[in-house]
Protein backbone atom coordinates (compact mmCIF):
# COMPACT_ATOMS: atom_id res chain seq x y z
CA UNK A 1 0.00 0.00 0.00
CA UNK A 2 1.55 3.36 -1.01
CA UNK A 3 1.38 6.58 1.52
CA UNK A 4 -1.01 9.08 0.81
CA UNK A 5 0.10 11.95 -1.50
CA UNK A 6 2.88 14.24 0.14
CA UNK A 7 0.65 17.37 0.13
CA UNK A 8 -2.20 15.81 2.14
CA UNK A 9 -1.91 15.75 6.04
CA UNK A 10 -0.58 12.84 7.90
CA UNK A 11 -2.46 12.45 11.18
CA UNK A 12 -0.71 12.05 14.20
CA UNK A 13 -2.66 11.04 17.20
CA UNK A 14 -1.32 11.40 21.00
CA UNK A 15 -3.46 10.09 23.71
CA UNK A 16 -3.62 12.71 26.53
CA UNK A 17 -3.87 12.62 30.24
CA UNK A 18 -3.01 15.53 31.65
CA UNK A 19 0.52 15.76 29.72
CA UNK A 20 2.04 18.53 31.21
CA UNK A 21 4.89 21.07 29.61
CA UNK A 22 5.85 17.53 27.48
CA UNK A 23 3.21 18.34 25.33
CA UNK A 24 4.88 21.58 23.83
CA UNK A 25 7.79 19.80 23.28
CA UNK A 26 6.24 16.74 21.30
CA UNK A 27 3.87 19.22 19.01
CA UNK A 28 7.38 21.30 18.22
CA UNK A 29 9.20 18.22 17.47
CA UNK A 30 6.22 16.90 15.31
CA UNK A 31 7.05 20.00 12.68
CA UNK A 32 11.17 19.39 12.52
CA UNK A 33 10.56 15.26 12.29
CA UNK A 34 8.32 15.67 8.36
CA UNK A 35 8.36 17.66 5.57
CA UNK A 36 4.68 16.52 4.93
CA UNK A 37 2.18 18.74 6.36
CA UNK A 38 0.69 17.29 9.44
CA UNK A 39 -2.52 17.50 11.59
CA UNK A 40 -1.67 16.28 15.61
CA UNK A 41 -5.19 15.13 17.14
CA UNK A 42 -4.96 14.87 21.00
CA UNK A 43 -7.29 11.83 21.88
CA UNK A 44 -7.98 13.74 25.45
CA UNK A 45 -8.90 11.33 28.15
CA UNK A 46 -9.64 13.73 30.74
CA UNK A 47 -7.25 15.88 31.03
CA UNK A 48 -7.52 18.59 33.56
CA UNK A 49 -3.87 20.68 33.12
CA UNK A 50 -5.08 22.73 30.45
CA UNK A 51 -1.92 21.52 27.72
CA UNK A 52 -3.94 20.15 25.09
CA UNK A 53 -6.20 23.65 24.76
CA UNK A 54 -3.24 25.55 25.18
CA UNK A 55 -1.55 23.33 22.26
CA UNK A 56 -4.39 23.64 19.72
CA UNK A 57 -4.66 27.61 20.30
CA UNK A 58 -1.35 27.99 19.54
CA UNK A 59 -1.28 25.30 16.61
CA UNK A 60 -3.62 25.81 13.67
CA UNK A 61 -2.95 21.90 13.22
CA UNK A 62 -3.67 20.11 16.71
CA UNK A 63 -6.82 20.06 17.21
CA UNK A 64 -8.82 18.49 20.80
CA UNK A 65 -10.84 15.27 20.58
CA UNK A 66 -12.46 14.30 23.86
CA UNK A 67 -12.84 10.88 24.18
CA UNK A 68 -15.72 11.30 26.91
CA UNK A 69 -13.42 9.92 30.11
CA UNK A 70 -10.39 8.11 30.93
CA UNK A 71 -11.02 5.10 28.57
CA UNK A 72 -7.48 3.84 27.91
CA UNK A 73 -4.85 4.42 25.67
CA UNK A 74 -6.24 1.57 22.79
CA UNK A 75 -9.63 3.19 22.60
CA UNK A 76 -8.39 6.79 22.64
CA UNK A 77 -6.11 5.79 19.90
CA UNK A 78 -8.65 4.14 17.58
CA UNK A 79 -10.76 7.21 18.48
CA UNK A 80 -7.91 9.76 17.16
CA UNK A 81 -7.53 7.38 13.77
CA UNK A 82 -11.77 7.01 13.44
CA UNK A 83 -12.49 8.49 9.34
CA UNK A 84 -9.42 7.57 8.58
CA UNK A 85 -9.41 3.89 6.22
CA UNK A 86 -6.25 3.84 4.02
CA UNK A 87 -3.00 5.11 3.87
CA UNK A 88 -0.57 6.09 7.39
CA UNK A 89 -0.50 7.70 10.56
CA UNK A 90 1.14 8.18 13.88
CA UNK A 91 0.16 6.70 16.66
CA UNK A 92 2.90 7.88 20.08
CA UNK A 93 2.80 9.25 23.58
CA UNK A 94 3.07 12.97 24.23
CA UNK A 95 5.87 12.77 26.24
CA UNK A 96 7.91 11.76 22.85
CA UNK A 97 10.46 13.82 21.18
CA UNK A 98 11.09 13.23 17.23
CA UNK A 99 13.87 13.78 15.83
CA UNK A 100 14.40 15.81 12.61
CA UNK A 101 13.45 13.61 9.86
CA UNK A 102 12.42 10.92 12.19
CA UNK A 103 8.52 10.46 10.90
CA UNK A 104 10.09 10.72 7.34
CA UNK A 105 12.32 8.20 7.84
CA UNK A 106 9.30 5.86 8.69
CA UNK A 107 7.89 6.39 5.96
CA UNK A 108 10.76 6.01 3.76
CA UNK A 109 10.49 2.42 5.58
CA UNK A 110 7.02 1.50 4.56
CA UNK A 111 7.48 1.83 0.67
CA UNK A 112 10.28 -0.73 1.21
CA UNK A 113 8.19 -3.03 3.36
CA UNK A 114 4.66 -2.85 1.72
CA UNK A 115 3.00 -6.49 3.72
CA UNK A 116 4.08 -3.76 6.98
CA UNK A 117 1.42 -2.92 9.31
CA UNK A 118 3.41 -0.71 11.86
CA UNK A 119 6.64 0.47 11.97
CA UNK A 120 8.83 1.69 14.63
CA UNK A 121 12.18 3.66 15.19
CA UNK A 122 14.90 3.33 17.76
CA UNK A 123 13.77 4.78 20.95
CA UNK A 124 16.02 6.57 23.32
CA UNK A 125 15.62 7.17 26.98
CA UNK A 126 16.79 10.75 28.22
CA UNK A 127 19.13 8.55 30.07
CA UNK A 128 20.80 7.57 26.81
CA UNK A 129 19.88 3.62 27.07
CA UNK A 130 18.40 1.98 23.99
CA UNK A 131 14.93 1.16 24.41
CA UNK A 132 13.88 -2.73 23.27
CA UNK A 133 11.35 -1.69 21.71
CA UNK A 134 11.21 -4.48 18.80
CA UNK A 135 10.50 -7.86 20.33
CA UNK A 136 9.27 -11.27 19.60
CA UNK A 137 5.86 -12.46 21.06
CA UNK A 138 6.00 -13.75 24.39
CA UNK A 139 5.59 -17.11 24.80
CA UNK A 140 4.99 -19.20 27.81
CA UNK A 141 8.97 -20.05 28.13
CA UNK A 142 10.31 -16.65 27.64
CA UNK A 143 7.73 -14.79 28.92
CA UNK A 144 7.84 -16.71 32.26
CA UNK A 145 11.67 -16.58 32.61
CA UNK A 146 11.75 -12.69 31.80
CA UNK A 147 9.10 -12.33 34.49
CA UNK A 148 10.54 -14.14 37.04
CA UNK A 149 14.10 -13.18 36.58
CA UNK A 150 14.90 -10.49 34.35
CA UNK A 151 14.59 -8.07 37.46
CA UNK A 152 17.65 -9.54 39.31
CA UNK A 153 19.04 -10.85 35.90
CA UNK A 154 18.47 -8.90 32.98
CA UNK A 155 20.92 -10.64 30.95
CA UNK A 156 19.46 -14.06 31.34
CA UNK A 157 18.59 -15.79 28.29
CA UNK A 158 14.74 -15.78 28.15
CA UNK A 159 14.39 -12.08 28.44
CA UNK A 160 17.14 -12.22 25.83
CA UNK A 161 15.61 -14.23 23.51
CA UNK A 162 12.34 -12.14 23.90
CA UNK A 163 13.58 -8.78 23.98
CA UNK A 164 16.53 -9.27 21.23
CA UNK A 165 18.83 -7.00 22.82
CA UNK A 166 21.97 -9.13 22.10
CA UNK A 167 21.58 -7.93 18.17
CA UNK A 168 23.07 -4.83 17.18
CA UNK A 169 20.27 -2.67 15.98
CA UNK A 170 19.07 -2.83 12.00
CA UNK A 171 16.23 -3.15 10.40
CA UNK A 172 13.97 -6.13 10.70
CA UNK A 173 10.82 -7.34 11.21
CA UNK A 174 9.83 -7.90 14.77
CA UNK A 175 7.09 -9.78 16.62
CA UNK A 176 5.98 -6.36 18.03
CA UNK A 177 6.98 -2.72 18.45
CA UNK A 178 6.28 -0.77 21.24
CA UNK A 179 2.87 1.37 20.99
CA UNK A 180 4.42 4.15 22.62
CA UNK A 181 5.56 5.56 18.57
CA UNK A 182 3.95 3.55 15.76
CA UNK A 183 3.56 4.12 12.26
CA UNK A 184 0.32 2.44 11.12
CA UNK A 185 -1.00 1.00 7.96
CA UNK A 186 -4.57 2.13 8.37
CA UNK A 187 -5.86 -0.70 5.80
CA UNK A 188 -4.22 -3.16 7.95
CA UNK A 189 -4.83 -1.75 11.57
CA UNK A 190 -8.95 -1.38 11.37
CA UNK A 191 -8.77 -4.68 8.96
CA UNK A 192 -8.63 -6.57 12.90
CA UNK A 193 -10.56 -3.51 14.51
CA UNK A 194 -7.74 -1.57 15.61
CA UNK A 195 -6.60 -1.97 18.88
CA UNK A 196 -8.71 -4.10 21.44
CA UNK A 197 -9.92 -1.78 24.11
CA UNK A 198 -10.40 -4.17 26.65
CA UNK A 199 -6.94 -3.16 27.18
CA UNK A 200 -6.85 -0.46 29.97
CA UNK A 201 -3.20 -0.53 28.99
CA UNK A 202 -0.14 -2.08 28.10
CA UNK A 203 -0.08 -5.36 26.14
CA UNK A 204 -2.72 -3.46 23.55
CA UNK A 205 0.37 -3.09 21.30
CA UNK A 206 1.48 -7.06 21.50
CA UNK A 207 -2.31 -7.53 21.42
CA UNK A 208 -2.65 -5.65 18.04
CA UNK A 209 0.62 -7.13 16.46
CA UNK A 210 0.02 -10.82 17.38
CA UNK A 211 -4.14 -10.60 15.95
CA UNK A 212 -2.35 -8.86 12.43
CA UNK A 213 0.47 -11.52 12.14
CA UNK A 214 -2.05 -13.98 11.91
CA UNK A 215 -3.67 -11.89 9.27
CA UNK A 216 0.17 -12.22 7.45
CA UNK A 217 1.03 -8.99 7.86
CA UNK A 218 4.24 -7.65 9.21
CA UNK A 219 6.02 -5.36 12.03
CA UNK A 220 9.30 -3.62 10.92
CA UNK A 221 12.00 -1.81 13.36
CA UNK A 222 13.27 0.91 11.71
CA UNK A 223 16.46 2.42 14.03
CA UNK A 224 17.69 4.59 11.19
CA UNK A 225 14.18 6.58 13.26
CA UNK A 226 14.99 7.77 16.45
CA UNK A 227 12.62 9.64 18.98
CA UNK A 228 13.39 10.05 22.66
CA UNK A 229 10.95 8.87 25.10
CA UNK A 230 10.35 10.31 28.57
CA UNK A 231 8.31 7.82 29.81
CA UNK A 232 6.95 7.38 33.20
CA UNK A 233 4.07 9.57 33.45
CA UNK A 234 1.04 7.56 34.08
CA UNK A 235 3.34 5.13 36.62
CA UNK A 236 4.25 7.98 38.39
CA UNK A 237 0.89 9.94 39.24
CA UNK A 238 -0.48 6.20 40.18
CA UNK A 239 2.53 3.74 40.50
CA UNK A 240 0.10 1.03 42.30
CA UNK A 241 -2.68 1.06 39.87
CA UNK A 242 0.05 0.64 37.04
CA UNK A 243 1.59 -2.16 38.28
CA UNK A 244 -1.78 -3.96 38.99
CA UNK A 245 -3.11 -2.89 35.47
CA UNK A 246 0.78 -4.51 33.56
CA UNK A 247 -0.15 -7.73 35.65
CA UNK A 248 -3.72 -8.09 34.56
CA UNK A 249 -3.03 -6.74 31.17
CA UNK A 250 -0.16 -9.43 30.87
CA UNK A 251 -2.53 -12.20 32.29
CA UNK A 252 -5.22 -11.30 29.82
CA UNK A 253 -2.73 -11.42 26.74
CA UNK A 254 -1.07 -14.82 27.53
CA UNK A 255 -4.54 -16.08 28.87
CA UNK A 256 -6.16 -15.58 25.39
CA UNK A 257 -3.28 -17.86 24.25
CA UNK A 258 -4.03 -20.72 25.69
CA UNK A 259 -8.22 -20.95 25.59
CA UNK A 260 -10.30 -23.28 26.16
CA UNK A 261 -11.41 -26.52 29.43
CA UNK A 262 -7.99 -28.54 28.57
CA UNK A 263 -5.64 -24.82 29.55
CA UNK A 264 -7.82 -23.99 32.60
CA UNK A 265 -5.06 -25.72 34.92
CA UNK A 266 -2.71 -23.39 32.85
CA UNK A 267 -4.38 -19.99 32.80
CA UNK A 268 -4.59 -20.65 36.50
CA UNK A 269 -0.87 -21.21 37.54
CA UNK A 270 -0.50 -18.32 35.12
CA UNK A 271 -2.69 -16.31 37.04
CA UNK A 272 -0.90 -17.15 40.28
CA UNK A 273 2.24 -16.46 39.30
CA UNK A 274 1.57 -12.80 37.94
CA UNK A 275 -0.63 -12.32 41.33
CA UNK A 276 2.40 -13.06 43.16
CA UNK A 277 5.41 -10.87 41.00
CA UNK A 278 2.19 -8.30 41.19
CA UNK A 279 2.59 -8.45 45.27
CA UNK A 280 6.48 -8.46 45.24
CA UNK A 281 5.99 -5.34 42.90
CA UNK A 282 4.33 -3.36 45.32
CA UNK A 283 7.27 -4.64 47.96
CA UNK A 284 10.10 -4.12 45.98
CA UNK A 285 11.11 -0.96 43.11
CA UNK A 286 13.50 -3.01 41.64
CA UNK A 287 10.73 -5.61 40.75
CA UNK A 288 8.64 -3.03 39.57
CA UNK A 289 10.84 -1.57 37.36
CA UNK A 290 11.97 -5.25 35.63
CA UNK A 291 14.93 -5.89 33.17
CA UNK A 292 17.11 -2.98 33.22
CA UNK A 293 18.37 -2.26 29.07
CA UNK A 294 21.20 -4.00 27.68
CA UNK A 295 21.87 -1.40 24.78
CA UNK A 296 22.85 2.44 24.98
CA UNK A 297 21.67 4.81 22.18
CA UNK A 298 25.63 5.19 21.13
CA UNK A 299 25.33 1.70 19.42
CA UNK A 300 22.62 3.52 16.73
CA UNK A 301 25.95 5.56 15.82
CA UNK A 302 27.63 2.86 13.91
CA UNK A 303 24.36 2.11 12.45
CA UNK A 304 24.43 5.53 10.86
CA UNK A 305 27.70 5.61 10.13
CA UNK A 306 27.09 2.05 8.07
CA UNK A 307 23.79 3.55 6.28
CA UNK A 308 26.03 6.83 5.68
CA UNK A 309 29.18 4.90 3.76
CA UNK A 310 26.64 2.48 1.77
CA UNK A 311 25.16 6.42 0.73
CA UNK A 312 28.29 7.42 -0.33
CA UNK A 313 29.38 3.85 -2.27
CA UNK A 314 25.97 3.80 -4.35
CA UNK A 315 26.01 7.94 -4.81
CA UNK A 316 29.55 7.31 -6.39
CA UNK A 317 28.33 4.22 -8.58
CA UNK A 318 25.23 6.00 -9.63
CA UNK A 319 27.99 9.10 -10.52
CA UNK A 320 29.78 6.30 -12.74
CA UNK A 321 27.25 5.23 -14.39
CA UNK A 322 26.25 8.27 -15.64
Amino acid sequence: MRSAPADLPLRVVAVTYSPGAVLRDFVASVEAATSRPVEIVLADNGSTDGEPERAAAEHGNVTVLRTGGNVGYGAAANAGLAGLTSGYAIVANPDLHFEPGSIDALLEAAERWPRAATIGPAIKTPDGDLYPSARDLPRLSTGAGHALLGWAWPANPWTARYRREREAPRERPAGWLSGSCLLVNLEAFWSVGGFDPGYFMYFEDVDLAERLGRRGWLHVYVPSAVVVHEGGHATQRDPYRMRRVHHTSALRYMSGQYPGPSNLPLRAALRAGLGARMLLSYLSGRVAAGARFQRRAADLDSLAAAEARRSTAAGQADTGER
